[in-house]
């Protein structure tokens, strides 16, 4: 595919994917998520990229959905359109994700960032779901993460009034990692990418399943899931160098086996 609406960067053993529509804020039209869903998955099966960061622009992450491509739908074109199945294969991707936020991050922008596993941020950045302006409300997991990232109370009211939330606050509810400078966020995000990428591929993949299955499984049933996932690592090569690497007091050598 080629790119229109985004541009990829590889810096190995990291990636960053620049949403790049500024004209418009990066809106979420169906070709920049049909061309950043594609990158994803393409980059979930590169061996060589151990991490992945979406960021956008200093001005705007992504100021929400497309209003043009919808204003005119009725329900029956929205849901012949499928347009959340993008969404749903975002949800998928296995490699751990940053979203690296400055400017605004609302609608739309703010459900991409919080799909993402890590959320760094610059001190202009502003998160919001101000659907309620626009008549409808949030429909890409807005008010099912919002209000996990931040609680009851703090999501309900900007849900229903269409508010945004600072940088600042957004790190005080936990919705964000850390915020630094606008001229340093990107920095950041790139250097907690490569620390992560440092770490062994497959334990990596299967601490990010299990910390996601936190979010849809009750106690019991989250801690047989964690159970599994670790004992699977012991039949890997990381596993075993791992832990040969500790007792030698040496720098272990990942191979993502």
């Amino acid at each position: 595919m080629e790119f229109e609406n985004i541009t990829l960067t590889k810096e190995i053993p990291i990636a960053t994917i620049q949403l790049n529509r500024p004209d418009v804020l990066n809106a979420l039209n169906h070709r920049l998520l049909s061309e950043l869903v594609f990158c994803l998955e393409q980059l979930d099966s590169d061996d060589s990229v151990n991490c992945v960061i979406i960021t956008g622009n200093e001005k705007a992450f992504a100021a929400g959905a497309d209003i043009k491509e919808m204003a005119e739908a009725d329900t029956i074109d929205m849901l012949s359109r499928d347009s959340f199945s993008a969404w749903d294969r975002i949800r998928r991707i296995k490699k751990p994700v940053i979203a690296a936020v400055s400017g605004f991050a609302l609608g739309g922008g703010c459900e991409l960032a919080m799909m993402c596993d890590i959320i760094i941020a610059s001190e202009t950045a502003k998160f919001g779901q101000p659907e309620i302006n626009i008549g409808v409300m949030p429909g890409a997991g807005g008010t099912q993460r919002l209000t996990r990232a931040v609680g009851k109370y703090r999501a309900m009211e900007m849900i229903l009034t269409g508010g945004m939330m600072s940088a600042g606050d957004a790190a005080k509810s936990g919705l964000v990692n850390r915020v630094f400078p606008v001229e340093l966020y990107l920095e950041e995000a790139k250097r907690l990418a490569r620390l992560i990428a440092s770490k062994p591929p497959l334990a990596v993949k299967l601490a990010k399943e299990s910390v996601l299955k936190s979010e849809e499984l009750s106690l019991k049933d989250g801690l047989e899931f964690e159970r599994k996932n670790f004992y699977m690592l012991f039949s890997s090569e990381d596993q075993k160098e791992g832990m040969k690497a500790f007792v030698e007091k040496r720098d272990p050598r990942w191979k993502g086996k």
